[in-house]
């Protein structure tokens, strides 16, 4: 029994999941397999393997996901474990994390975007430990570059 129950969770994982055109959707949206949408999705979507976001498609909210190709709409923040494609013909207003992104020529995307291995990170503490190292130095070097300069001209002045 043991192999019908991996073959059951493979097969679920292959299952696609379509919101068609003109559908619309209020919620959350969660699978374990892969989400195409044609329609409209307000709320959250989380797909263990991809998004599909068709040409008339539209999502006002996050996605979570291992892949992304988005040709139609999207306003949210995108978290792709591994691969984001924005198409020529879509429109992104969010943040985009993901490992790697290709963007086609005519896609539009308003927000930040995040590359690399921790994607789901936020890269603030590593840039304000990098700013707190550069500035020590610099205050030493002020430090010492300013006293002298202060001195040499009560030096003179004496």
């Amino acid at each position: 029994m043991a192999k019908d129950n991996r073959t059951e969770s493979r097969e679920l994982s292959d299952v696609v999941s379509i919101i068609g055109p003109g559908m619309k959707i209020v919620g959350d949206c969660t699978s374990d397999g892969v989400v195409r949408i044609e329609g409209r999705v307000e709320g959250i979507i989380r797909a263990a393997k991809s998004v599909v976001v068709g040409k008339e498609g539209f999502v006002t909210g996050d996605i979570e996901t291992q892949d992304l190709i988005v040709a139609g709409r999207v306003a949210g923040t995108i978290t792709a474990k591994s691969r984001v494609e924005l198409q020529a013909s879509c429109h992104v207003e969010g943040d985009i994390r993901s490992r790697r992104v290709k963007l086609e020529e005519g896609g539009r995307v308003e927000g930040r975007l995040h590359m690399g291995v921790e994607t789901t990170k936020p890269e603030m503490p590593r840039k304000g430990a990098g700013a707190a190292q550069m500035s020590r130095p610099a205050q030493s070097a002020q430090q010492k570059g300013t006293p002298q300069g202060l001195q040499q001209p009560s030096r003179s002045d004496s």
